[in-house]
């Protein structure tokens, strides 16, 4: 027994038509999932991330908790005549301490967000990132910071919706190219060979957290080396070109 199967030729060419229509359309939506969209722009476009400028070496510290280890650090700072340093704090920590805000405000440092509580921005939904954002701002502005323009994710870790949301909220999220590791206390001497490897351009991670106990001993070092290089990152931004790079 014999089976023929007829063809008709217009509906098998539909088919091929609809076949190559969805292969190539599978083929795209699996390019875009695979393509990684770089996380640090160019500083023109709509959403960034800076991590490096051209011209000096910006101070940065980040604090979120603790009482301790700012005022020394701040001591440190006007006793060795360091005019320009930034502190990125965390709404939560500034509620409990506005002494220590108005002590950075008097000396004429700068003050970032670093949210305001210390989450990952990675782990939260969208809502909760722009939440945290929002309320580490308005913490602030309660103590009499009035123009905020930067931001530092709380954890360092960061995604394409956190520069979305800081983008739309007027503000510039800033990362680093030097870490120091103060935090984890690896020894003064750890310390200071990697903020001292800083060049034109760098912004350096410190912290100012009861967490990292060995800061204090390491700057005066730090400062010895750097001091005539330290700028303002309203300074290291606005003066020259903005370096930009892709995180994984």
């Amino acid at each position: 027994m014999r089976f023929f199967i007829t063809l008709d030729g217009r509906k098998l060419k539909h088919r091929f038509i609809f076949i190559g229509i969805a292969f190539f359309t599978a083929l795209f939506f699996y390019s875009q999932s695979t393509f990684h969209i770089p996380v640090l722009q160019e500083a023109n476009t709509t959403s960034k991330a800076i991590y490096k400028g051209e011209k000096g070496i910006a101070l940065t510290f980040n604090i979120s908790w603790g009482e301790v280890q700012a005022k020394p650090i701040l001591d440190l700072l006007e006793k060795n005549k360091v005019r320009a340093a930034t502190f990125f704090v965390s709404g939560a920590w500034a509620e409990k301490n506005p002494d220590t805000i108005e002590h950075i405000q008097k000396l004429g440092y700068e003050i970032g967000s670093l949210g305001y509580a210390y989450e990952d921005y990675t782990e939260l939904d969208e809502s909760k990132v722009r939440q945290d954002i929002l309320k580490g701002i308005e913490s602030l502005q309660k103590l009499d910071i009035k123009e905020i323009r930067y931001i530092r994710s709380p954890t360092g870790h960061f995604d394409e919706r956190t520069l979305k949301i800081a983008s739309q909220l007027g503000v510039t999220l800033i990362h680093w190219s030097i870490n120091s590791d103060d935090w984890k206390n690896p020894g003064t001497e750890v310390i200071i060979e990697k903020v001292n490897k800083a060049k034109d351009g760098d912004i350096v991670l410190l912290h100012a957290s009861d967490s990292a106990t060995q800061t204090e001993k390491a700057l005066p070092s730090i400062i010895e080396e750097n001091k005539n290089k330290f700028v303002s990152l309203e300074s290291l931004i606005s003066n020259g070109k903005v370096k930009t790079k892709t995180i994984d």
